[in-house]
């Protein structure tokens, strides 16, 4: 196993060694002034970018971990554990992480019907990339600025954050794990280091989900007005600075924007950054399900209140773009009703309002919650039954000519 380990060792640095100026593309000129190297980096003196629009892990985890609040080690096993409890839940436990790849010897037929949970689909990504750099090496270095201070060594990564965790995980979650703790990465001195460089490559790659591509139009237009892009993690409203924000003023730079976001237009500029406007709780859904932007557009017409319920009968349901908007015209109905509703007890409203969310738990959940809440069954069976008399006498005020 050290053999192999020792190959692939040599198989990167051969390659790190033959990286010219023209492989990097961006930047040529760094090779000019001898300033750009290469290096393999201890995985501790590397970290991601906390206002990178693209976001690797779950929100929660992703503020906890660039607050210092947690270890890399600990941010993954967060995410191991919420995998492993949505695994639970559908009858597909683990205890090893290599256990979430497909087996071809025992992989089921209905295996490929599976709906994974994002953070399944996230965590078995990793693993696999994992996977992929223990047998055949690091072929795509990262790329990192260097932000060190003094005598402290520390690297900013600008691209391959995927490739940083996927590496953490090889480390401390994958069993025979025999590297050397090192990365290899590009690195760039931090006066060259470009948002327009990283935007850039976040579009070029699939997966970019519309809210990031949301953040990734508030830090180009941030920057271009002089904006500080600060070193540590920042809320929605960082990025909702730029709703404030156009092109009109900066005009040399359009082109360079709208290059960097992928060659769009100046109308679908403006559609991604109105997304900021999502309510906070709708940002992190959008982002997690990755929800288009067109059929994000028409809860921009709704109140901020109603953008997560909406988003959550969005997946429920799968609707279609025009399901969408008409159930946005319906809830933008709702300010109309607020005198109504005030003649109505909470109560009522709660358990109306619990009635919208029906697909997402099952019976066995409803039991196992009405158990905790009462501790005992027969009071648990009591309040069904209390509940089965209640809805059985509203359906005879719901009935239609």
């Amino acid at each position: 196993m050290a053999r192999a380990n020792n190959g692939n060792t040599s198989r990167i640095d051969d390659l790190l060694a033959s990286v010219t100026g023209d492989m990097l593309g961006d930047v040529p000129q760094a090779f000019n002034d001898n300033t750009l190297r290469v290096e393999r980096i201890l995985l501790e003196m590397v970290r991601p970018d906390p206002v990178q629009p693209r976001r690797v892990l779950p929100e929660n985890i992703h503020t906890n971990f660039h607050n210092n609040r947690v270890t890399p080690t600990q941010a993954l096993r967060e995410l191991v554990q919420i995998v492993q409890i949505a695994a639970r839940q559908r009858g597909r436990p683990f205890n090893s992480v290599v256990e979430l790849l497909p087996n071809g010897e025992d992989e089921r037929e209905d295996d490929a019907e599976v709906k994974l949970s994002p953070e399944e689909t996230l965590l078995r990504d990793l693993v696999n990339l994992a996977i992929t750099i223990r047998d055949d090496g690091q072929v795509n270095p990262l790329t990192v600025v260097d932000v060190s201070q003094g005598v402290t060594r520390l690297f900013r990564i600008e691209t391959g954050e995927r490739r940083y965790w996927a590496t953490w995980l090889l480390r401390d979650f994958i069993p025979n794990y025999t590297g050397d703790g090192m990365i290899p990465c590009i690195i760039i001195p931090e006066k060259q280091s470009s948002v327009f460089r990283q935007a850039k490559e976040n579009t070029a790659r699939s997966g970019l989900t519309a809210v990031a591509m949301a953040r990734q139009a508030a830090l180009l237009l941030l920057s271009v007005h002089g904006y500080e892009i600060p070193a540590y993690a920042v809320d929605h409203d960082f990025y909702r600075q730029a709703l404030n924000l156009d092109l009109r003023g900066k005009r040399e730079y359009t082109d360079l924007v709208l290059s960097a976001m992928g060659s769009m237009g100046k109308m679908q500029f403006s559609q991604y950054k109105a997304l900021l406007k999502l309510s906070n709780e709708a940002l992190e859904i959008a982002d997690r399900y990755h929800i288009e932007e067109y059929r994000l557009r028409p809860l921009l017409a709704v109140s901020p209140e109603y953008h997560a319920e909406i988003l959550q009968q969005i997946i429920d349901f799968n609707l279609s773009a025009k399901q969408i908007k008409e159930l946005c015209e319906s809830e933008g109905s709702h300010k109309e009703e607020d005198d109504d509703r005030k003649d109505l007890p909470p109560i009522a409203l709660k358990l109306a309002k619990a009635t919208q969310s029906i697909q997402s738990t099952s019976a066995q959940e409803l039991a196992r919650a009405l158990m905790l809440q009462e501790g005992d069954a027969a009071l648990a069976k009591a309040r069904l039954q209390a509940l089965r008399k209640l809805v059985s006498e509203a359906e005879r005020y719901l009935v239609t000519d």
